[in-house]
């Protein structure tokens, strides 16, 4: 079955050109060409992955991608932004966005990202298996869940493939690039400014205290690594 993806942009030469090229590469697309009208049909249809413009009339990309989770819509969502502001990368993300492209992009970066977000999110739908413990923190790979001393705390897929990846390779140190290969399944320079945000927000969720980290520790110049709190 081929995978469906709504492309969402005010402007119709960009509409045409992402859906053309998508559709070269075997994908099933739709469009919407305003915010009210992405929620209205994501909220009816199943898609595989929202290509998102940034500045869009009636609702912008922000609102719509806040709105999506709320909802617990949780299809993967590319941001495109034509502003070169890291505001509004690290805010996308932090609204829920799995990842973002500014414009002027290549339509082959467009596609490559595409693909790369769909292999991780299949990945991410294989993962199963018992509960994982670590400290106070107990994972269970299958609900993409964690409890925290008995409270439950939910996670974007996203997130948890993140902390289940970190979970897996507990007390080795991973660079930023080497988890952008492992979770965003890049095969291509990324920006590892990704990482750090998915970082931060698993902090907030299962750390004490987030200024001092006692489950994710931050290695200065080599990256990141989960460890058993002491």
């Amino acid at each position: 079955m081929k995978k469906r993806i709504l492309v969402v942009d005010d402007e119709s030469s960009i509409v045409t050109l992402l859906t053309f090229n998508l559709e070269q590469s075997g994908f099933e697309t739709d469009t919407a060409y305003d915010g009210k009208e992405a929620v209205r049909k994501t909220e009816k249809e199943t898609y595989h992955l929202i290509i998102l413009d940034l500045m869009l009339p009636e609702m912008d990309g922000r609102e719509v991608c806040r709105h999506l989770r709320y909802k617990q819509i949780d299809t993967p969502i590319l941001m495109l932004t034509a502003k070169d502001d890291e505001f509004d990368k690290v805010l996308g993300l932090e609204l829920g966005a799995d990842d973002y492209l500014t414009k002027p992009f290549s339509v082959k970066e467009v596609t490559a990202r595409t693909k790369a977000i769909l292999r991780r999110t299949e990945k991410t739908d294989k993962i199963s298996g018992a509960s994982l413990n670590i400290g106070s923190l107990v994972i269970f790979p299958n609900r993409y869940e964690a409890e925290m001393n008995g409270k439950l705390l939910t996670f974007t897929k996203k997130e948890f493939e993140l902390l289940h990846y970190l979970v897996l390779h507990k007390g080795n140190v991973l660079s930023r690039e080497q988890l952008l290969r492992a979770v965003w399944n890049y095969d291509f320079a990324g920006d590892t400014r990704i990482v750090d945000v998915h970082i931060s927000r698993l902090r907030e969720k299962i750390e004490p205290n987030t200024r001092k980290p006692i489950y994710i520790k931050t290695i200065r110049g080599l990256g990141y690594k989960l460890e058993e709190p002491t």
